[in-house]
């Protein structure tokens, strides 16, 4: 690791605790990790030239999701030479502040073109944190001083997944968590991978954020096999009875784990039944109050789990299964006591009682794009993206409704979220980032 200042910052409330201020989206997921934000004033129309506040070109296309604090927002992206880089914009105006290289060595891979600037970064208000499919971790302050930086791949090996590392870090109780659920051996063709190591660990890592040292590092086992060692999702931290944990999602299974010392407390399989050896996991696990939501490959069915118990507890702790329209990439949001889940192949938007999983209603958004990213859910609506730069919004009420159509454009992927802070929507496009609102 490399130490480049010694860090003499104090870290504030963490802007990844569930206290965190309303008008700051400083994770992929949002304050509550749930894809929701207590947000009002949010637009219900716009379009390409109207409502929008300002438009920022960005260097590259990526599925990072900007994270907001104040007046910074944060962009991890590519540049045209393959350098990884971290913006810094100025929120009321789209200015670029500072730009950093971070890292280098980007890479695309398939035709659905994931590329190394796919983790989002997170922030608490008093540093940002960036990490790359390369391995490459970095802290700053919002100066763009560069805290300490390392990289992970010379301590554990380079990241072997098929299609890329995609999961993001996330801030927790004063840790930030990494997750590598990654293939073991490594494939010959995994190119990105080959260091000399031809084995890796799957593990959860805490790392304190004013140091980058470890502080601890869990291996997780898996009985999964070839690609389906694989996951893209991220940690997601809950509490349970007072008990601070962390949720991860992949290799076949949902695993809890204690937030201070990486000890599994209990995993749940049931997401690969048939035992298929090509069943990667995206979608990350959403936690609600007892319950804990999380959709297995490639369509198969999303399960609630009763939160607690102890070991194995497949048999005893499924609530309920929703099969008819789970998805397959985007991760579900819980926002208002409702779960909103987007089968983005099928275009199909479904509002569930977390509670029970029965269905309130279900309906088409109307375009023919895939959705790859994720909904977020404010103001009571739902907002979602298509990979071609359409943003629907639906009203998050008793019955299926769109409000709104917004066809933006991308000649590159889009796969960021739409984040949300201060009364207004931060949306990156494969080629640019949109601010809309007041």
């Amino acid at each position: 690791m490399k130490l480049l200042t010694p860090p003499t910052f104090l870290l504030a409330a963490l802007a990844c605790a569930l206290t965190a201020r309303a008008e700051n989206w400083p994770h992929w997921r949002g304050p509550a990790f749930n894809g929701s934000s207590p947000e009002t004033g949010l637009p219900a129309s716009f379009s390409a030239s109207e409502g929008v506040k300002w438009t920022a070109p960005l260097p590259g296309f990526s599925g990072a999701t900007p994270v907001i604090w104040g007046d910074s927002i944060f962009v991890s992206s590519p540049d045209a030479n393959k350098n990884l880089l971290l913006l810094c914009l100025d929120r009321k105006t789209g200015k670029v502040r500072w730009q950093k290289q971070l890292a280098e060595g980007d890479q695309t891979k398939g035709r659905t073109s994931p590329n190394m600037a796919s983790p989002s970064p997170v922030t608490d208000g008093q540093a940002v944190y960036a990490l790359y499919g390369t391995g490459d971790l970095a802290a700053l302050d919002f100066s763009g001083q560069i805290l300490w930086q390392r990289h992970l791949g010379a301590d554990f090996g380079r990241f072997a997944n098929m299609w890329l590392y995609g999961s993001s870090p996330t801030l927790f109780q004063g840790r930030l968590y990494i997750q590598v659920l990654q293939r073991d051996p490594v494939p010959n063709d995994y190119t990105h991978a080959i260091d000399g190591k031809p084995n890796r660990d799957s593990f959860l890592l805490a790392i304190d954020p004013k140091t980058g040292k470890d502080l601890w590092r869990h291996v997780r086992p898996t009985d999964a096999h070839m690609e389906s060692m694989e996951s893209y999702a991220t940690p997601i931290p809950f509490e349970q009875d007072g008990k601070a944990q962390v949720l991860i999602l992949g290799g076949d299974c949902l695993t809890a784990h204690d937030a201070a010392t990486g000890a599994e407390l209990w995993r749940c399989g049931g997401f690969n039944d048939k035992k298929g050896e090509w069943m990667r996991i995206v979608s990350s696990p959403v936690a609600g109050p007892g319950l804990v939501f999380a959709t297995g490959p490639k369509r198969q069915p999303l399960l609630a789990i009763k939160a607690g118990g102890k070991g194995d507890v497949t048999a005893t702790h499924v609530a309920w299964k929703f099969s008819d329209f789970p998805p397959d990439v985007c991760t579900p949001a819980l926002y208002r006591d409702q779960l909103y889940v987007l089968d983005g192949d099928k275009q199909m938007l479904t509002c569930l009682d977390p509670a029970t999983g029965a269905k309130k209603w279900e309906g088409n958004l109307g375009t023919r794009e895939n959705f790859k990213s994720s909904p977020t859910a404010a103001d009571g609506k739902i907002y979602a993206i298509s990979e071609r730069g359409t943003v629907v919004i639906c009203e998050a009420g008793a019955e299926f409704k769109i409000i709104a159509t917004i066809p933006l454009g991308s000649s590159s992927p889009t796969r960021s979220a739409i984040a949300v802070a201060d009364g207004q929507l931060f949306i990156r496009t494969g080629e640019q980032l949109y601010c809309v609102g007041k």
